[in-house]
């Protein structure tokens, strides 16, 4: 996996944010950019959107080969940005190659928004961020090899969150007190079976068909979920992660370690309890080796 914030696209993803310290920009459609390896040591905090955002990407520890997750922090002015989180599908470089494909197809497409929309628009965001999805899709159709991505993205104006997703990536919005304010319903059979009832959370976390996807980036049948608008209070934190998060940690285990605190600390308590679980085995509970991505975000 990479975070990949390449705005303007001329920056060759040269970062213009550093951890702890944002630049603020004087016009209000200037846009940044934000890159980290492929492997982080540790988690990085970022100002972002009137806010802060804890950020972190590993490789599974049972496996050698590329992280094929990818995700951008893609800052637009002080108050507005998005953030994103794909998961690769396809094995090795077909599964990193779609993710990253996606991810810079998406900030292609807020980039010519960001330059051509006038300044009146309120909607520009929400049509890029559509058009750069579609986009996406046929670009990794056009890979022809199989490879396809999950994508869970949201934008953030003022306060106001819109969540947008394609595949089982997750998105979740908390309160301090724990209150689960929206969890995206994964697209597969497994994450539809919980919605419907038919399985709770402790079952479907252990079924054997947890894998398996019925919507991703890089398929002809591609639909995209977009979620309503949600204000958010001062103490939520809404988190984006791909399923190495969500294979190894309830719902419930996940809302308990990041609703309060320093973010960037909730970040390390998720990613240490999901590297544990992903290396001792099922006796210990739920242990599936995965990509680990997670995006944490907290308004000011």
């Amino acid at each position: 996996m990479s975070i990949a914030s390449a705005i303007p696209l001329a920056s060759s993803l040269v970062p213009t944010l550093e951890p702890r310290v944002a630049r603020r920009r004087t016009h209000p459609r200037a846009v940044g950019a934000v890159l980290a390896e492929v492997e982080m040591a540790d988690v990085a905090l970022f100002e972002f959107a009137g806010g802060s955002a804890a950020v972190f990407t590993t490789r599974s520890p049972k496996k050698a080969t590329p992280n094929e997750d990818a995700a951008a922090l893609l800052p637009i002015d002080s108050f507005t940005g998005v953030l994103a989180v794909a998961d690769g599908l396809g094995g090795h470089a077909g599964g990193e190659r779609a993710s990253r494909l996606a991810v810079e197809t998406l900030q292609q497409s807020i980039h010519a928004g960001v330059t051509l929309s006038p300044d009146d628009n309120r909607d520009w965001l929400r049509g890029a961020i559509l058009d750069g999805i579609e986009a996406a899709n046929q670009q990794v159709l056009q890979l022809g090899n199989g490879a396809a991505t999950t994508l869970a993205l949201v934008e953030i104006q003022n306060r106001v969150v819109r969540p947008y997703h394609v595949g089982d990536s997750v998105i979740l919005l908390t309160g301090q007190r724990g209150k689960l304010k929206l969890q995206t319903i994964a697209h597969s059979p497994i994450g539809y079976a919980v919605e419907a009832g038919l399985l709770n959370e402790e079952d479907a976390i252990h079924h054997n068909e947890r894998h398996v996807i019925s919507n991703v980036i890089g398929s002809d049948q591609m639909r995209i979920e977009i979620g309503p608008p949600i204000e958010m209070a001062p103490r939520d934190t809404l988190l984006l992660t791909s399923d190495g998060l969500v294979d190894n940690l309830l719902p419930s285990e996940i809302v308990e370690l990041v609703r309060s605190g320093p973010i960037e600390l909730a970040v390390r308590a998720l990613v240490d309890e999901a590297s544990r679980r992903m290396t001792a085995g099922e006796g210990q509970g739920p242990s599936k080796p995965d990509d680990l991505t997670v995006i944490a975000y907290r308004p000011s």
